[in-house]
């Protein structure tokens, strides 16, 4: 089920310079060192939430796409990169691959690492759930963890009776009830046309704050972020990739119609840096959901993709960003 770290995707430019000033990411990844913390990716391989939500299938391919696309991006700063493998969905048990994902997601969060999830479909949000809440169980059991999801769809599907792609934040919402604690979740992207009644009648009872597409400028997003953030402790980003307009990310299992820009979407995940930094907030980990190579076109969202994990690499860098 889980395949440790693979250098075959890892392949790029060398620069003749000398010196790490001149390294791209495949010369820095390695595997995970406890005693030196930094960005660890872990691979989420599974399309069985998607298939099971009749999508497209094809996103258990976008963690090695993710890699091959991250590989001659240039490393600027001295941050440690690790890659901690992969895993697998076996047997179309989702539920145990989820599991099994968040017990690495656990593990590289106590050694002091920032994590970074590579779908995969969806289903990689309760499977990162499960990594927070375990960690979050042996350090600060009481604390107030909150979600950002940048989607076009709440993903607030009950089970009937499988988990599937389409319902991971109504099984934290669930786990969050049997807790006793508050279920803070934040969706930034909804598309009204994509999302029945029911969706939005189940958002509003479990308290969702949510940001429509057509609502999605600066102006909007900026308050929004900001008074979601300053409730929390702790802060999880998950990015479907289906949330950014079908011109920059074909390549997933439901292209948007509409969809917002890439440029938005980088601004906010800079300003939910700010904000975690003003209100004293952990940003935790963050995922990326749906890229399918089955349906891209010139890798262009698979480069989109892991353009978002450079950038949100770069926003652990002190310094980074200014309060």
């Amino acid at each position: 089920m889980w395949q440790p770290f693979d250098k075959t995707p890892w392949q790029g430019r060398i620069d003749p310079d000398v010196g790490s000033r001149s390294q791209r990411w495949h010369q820095r990844i390695a595997e995970p060192l406890a005693e030196v913390p930094g960005t660890c990716l872990i691979g989420f391989a599974s399309d069985r939430g998607v298939q099971l939500n009749q999508g497209r299938t094809g996103a258990a391919e976008g963690p090695t796409a993710l890699r091959s696309a991250l590989a001659s991006l240039a490393a600027h700063s001295d941050r440690a990169l690790y890659d901690d493998g992969t895993v697998h969905c076996a047997d179309e048990d989702l539920p145990a691959s989820q599991i099994a994902f968040g017990d690495r997601v656990a593990a590289r969060l106590e050694e002091g690492h920032f994590v970074i999830g590579l779908g995969g479909g969806h289903e990689i949000g309760y499977a990162s759930y499960t990594g927070l809440r375990q960690w979050l169980d042996q350090n600060d059991p009481g604390a107030r963890l909150g979600i950002i999801n940048f989607d076009a769809h709440f993903d607030l599907r009950k089970p009937a009776p499988d988990a599937t792609s389409g319902t991971p934040f109504y099984q934290i919402a669930q786990d969050c009830e049997q807790r006793g604690q508050p279920f803070h979740y934040a969706c930034i992207g909804i598309s009204e046309a994509a999302n029945t009644p029911v969706l939005f009648d189940t958002a509003e009872d479990l308290g969702v704050h949510y940001l429509r597409d057509l609502n999605c400028t600066d102006v909007h997003a900026t308050p929004f972020i900001r008074r979601f953030i300053g409730e929390l402790d702790y802060l999880y980003v998950t990015v479907c990739l289906d949330v950014i307009s079908a011109g920059y990310a074909p390549g997933v299992s439901a292209p948007a119609a509409v969809g917002i820009s890439p440029t938005f979407l980088l601004n906010c995940l800079t300003e939910a840096q700010r904000c975690c930094q003003f209100a004293s907030c952990q940003w935790l980990m963050a995922d990326i959901a749906e890229l399918n190579p089955s349906y891209d076109q010139d890798n262009r969202t698979a480069k989109l993709a892991a353009r978002l994990v450079w950038e949100i690499d770069a926003l652990q860098t002190p310094g980074r960003v200014s309060v």
